[in-house]
């Protein structure tokens, strides 16, 4: 620092608090980190931003939730009353785990400057659809857990439903995660894939030294999601998920059922793309299962294929779509915590499959850490999608402000 720096630059320098809420796909819970973000004001966005994890939370949803948010998620069985009723009683879940993230952090809720929050994704409608008695068509996207009741519960500033300014901008309103990618994650000399496994896999290609503009990303299909519908299934609730990959370990992959369920038109299409439960959630597991029963294959038969059906899906998208070809394959989000799923992704790519702990950031901690960058980067007026990945036509500044 120089004398003649000015005050404003100076402050500029000191590293703010924010925490980052992020709620899946897989709506098993809530994800809550407290972080201390620095910008560098003489640098280009998002490159010039690093964060900092001081604390991380996850809160389970009850059962009982977690079984009414299935059933909004749901057309047939969704209701307009019981999203309303939610989108409060969310955000009132989502305020405690704020707290609770600040509270581990030793950090006071006055001295946060703000809280980004993703929300639940109760409906995402990536392809434009036109409304009855509308002209043009448009995509959409809903996210749930209001941030004005957010904000006065915490006391803190909230910035909330990110996605839909770049859904206005022509975008899908998704992949966000390669804005936290490119200032945080990316290499001068070396292409990574960096691979979020949560309900929806999803991945963002950068080459060396990568800038905003040189990020591919976007949903490469189903995570977590199919996997822990067809255990599901098969246990009758008894189990929502494979626990270290077990089951799918105990059995065999039917290489022909997983090629018939990937000979769909999703996984040709090239970026920019996006995909959500409505394509690959229960529906779409109970044929998985019905068609593998057909086949002969038992229970840990189908929780293996299910598994090879996220793998396969993901190495065949570097396949398509990577260019460069990745020198590393870095994974995060709960199916870092599958070795059977990361086993198979590494018997079907030709780079090195590492967990995100490899380049020092928790692996389950990443989404919502990039809340807390874009809610800070809201706060400061920086645009903060990446229109290469979204599909939008300009860059814009994500999230709506909720004040206390």
């Amino acid at each position: 620092m120089t004398a003649t720096d000015s005050a404003d630059a100076r402050a500029d320098r000191e590293p703010r608090y924010a925490v980052g809420l992020m709620s899946g796909t897989s709506l098993d819970g809530v994800d809550a980190a407290c972080c201390r973000v620095a910008r560098d004001p003489t640098g280009d966005p998002p490159t010039n931003y690093d964060v900092t994890v001081e604390s991380f939370r996850t809160e389970p949803y009850p059962s009982a939730l977690r079984d009414e948010l299935v059933a909004l998620c749901d057309d047939e069985t969704g209701t307009v009353d019981a999203v309303c009723r939610a989108n409060v009683a969310l955000a009132e879940l989502f305020a405690d785990a704020a707290l609770d993230a600040c509270a581990s952090a030793g950090v006071a809720p006055e001295e946060v400057a703000v809280v980004g929050s993703h929300g639940q994704t109760v409906w995402h409608a990536p392809d434009p659809e036109q409304f009855p008695g509308t002209d043009r068509p448009a995509r959409s996207t809903l996210q749930i857990g209001d941030g004005d009741v957010l904000a006065r519960r915490t006391g803190i500033l909230t910035v909330s439903d990110f996605r839909t300014a770049d859904i206005a901008a022509g975008g899908h309103g998704a992949p966000l995660t390669p804005f936290f990618d490119l200032a945080c994650l990316s290499s001068d000399d070396e292409a990574r894939a960096l691979q979020n496994v949560g309900g929806i896999g999803n991945c963002t290609l950068l080459p060396p030294a990568p800038g905003r503009d040189d990020a591919v990303a976007f949903d490469t299909g189903p995570g977590n999601m199919v996997i822990d519908a067809v255990v599901e299934l098969l246990t009758d609730g008894a189990a929502t998920y494979d626990e270290d990959g077990r089951m799918a370990a105990r059995g065999g992959v039917d290489d022909g059922l997983v090629s018939e369920f990937l000979d769909a038109p999703y996984f040709d299409a090239a970026p920019p793309k996006t995909t959500g439960r409505e394509r690959f959630g229960h529906d779409y597991a109970r044929e998985f299962a019905a068609t593998a029963r057909d086949r002969d294959c038992d229970d840990a038969d189908i929780v293996a294929s299910a598994t090879a059906l996220t793998a396969r899906s993901i190495a065949d998208a570097y396949d398509r779509f990577a260019d460069p070809y990745p020198d590393r394959i870095v994974v995060s989000g709960g199916g870092a915590n599958n070795p059977t799923l990361l086993d198979m992704l590494d018997d079907r790519t030709d780079c090195p499959v590492e967990r995100l702990e490899s380049l020092g950031v928790d692996s389950d901690a990443k989404e919502a850490a990039l809340f807390a960058l874009l809610g800070v980067t809201a706060l400061d007026g920086v645009a903060n999608n990446v229109p290469r990945a979204t599909g939008a036509d300009r860059a814009v500044t994500l999230g709506k402000l909720s004040r206390p």
